[in-house]
């Protein structure tokens, strides 16, 4: 999979798949995506390739966790975390490649909401810290103590037992966070436990 990192929304989409599907009929690609491609551009792009006889998006990569952004850590960067978006990837079923999807490790607990005056935190506590976020993380807390897991695992798992396919991207920085990221796999949420720890009701 060939994925463009960024949109440029003022390419028209046509400009995009036309280019892409010349790779993809010389063999050097097998499929293409966008990373931070709003679900509208998306949608436009796939819409141009059928009308148009071509191959379209095979799958994308947004921001998508259990915790919330205040705002993009990086400049140009797209989540998928509300509700309109989550809603036309179930629709759709559009295969996405989630980053950042331990939302900066945010669900290990390792940050309080005191720390928001700490330096070294500034790029996490301006992207994730928010009340909303720091009640989830209780959630994650309290389901995990229920389940036998831990809250890391449970973010984890909200993001994999989304309604659509869903690939979680994850940066672990040690070998034990490795093997205790790989055990959300065995984590089951319920519809009704998704909905509780993303605060919905």
């Amino acid at each position: 999979i060939y994925f463009m990192h960024r949109d440029n929304p003022q390419v028209p989409v046509g400009e995009f798949v036309e280019c892409l599907n010349e790779h993809l009929r010389a063999g050097r690609i097998r499929a293409f995506g966008g990373s931070n491609w709003t679900v509208e551009r998306i949608q436009a792009a796939n819409e141009y390739a059928q009308a148009h006889g071509l191959t379209g998006f095979a799958a994308s990569s947004p921001n998508l966790s259990l915790a919330v952004w205040n705002e993009p850590m990086w400049a140009g960067c797209v989540s998928a975390s509300d509700a309109a978006s989550r809603a036309w990837y179930t629709k759709t079923q559009m295969p996405l490649f989630a980053w950042s999807s331990q939302a900066s490790g945010f669900f290990t607990g390792r940050y309080k909401p005191g720390d928001r005056k700490r330096p070294d935190l500034a790029a996490v506590v301006r992207t994730w810290f928010n009340d909303a976020n720091f009640r989830r993380l209780e959630r994650a807390r309290e389901l995990a103590k229920q389940k036998g897991v831990t809250s890391t695992q449970i973010g984890l798992a909200y993001v994999l037992c989304q309604p659509f396919p869903t690939f979680a991207l994850i940066g672990p920085r040690t070998i034990e966070e490795t093997r205790t990221s790989v055990q959300a796999l065995d984590v089951e949420l319920t519809p009704d436990e998704m909905r509780w720890l993303n605060l919905e009701d």
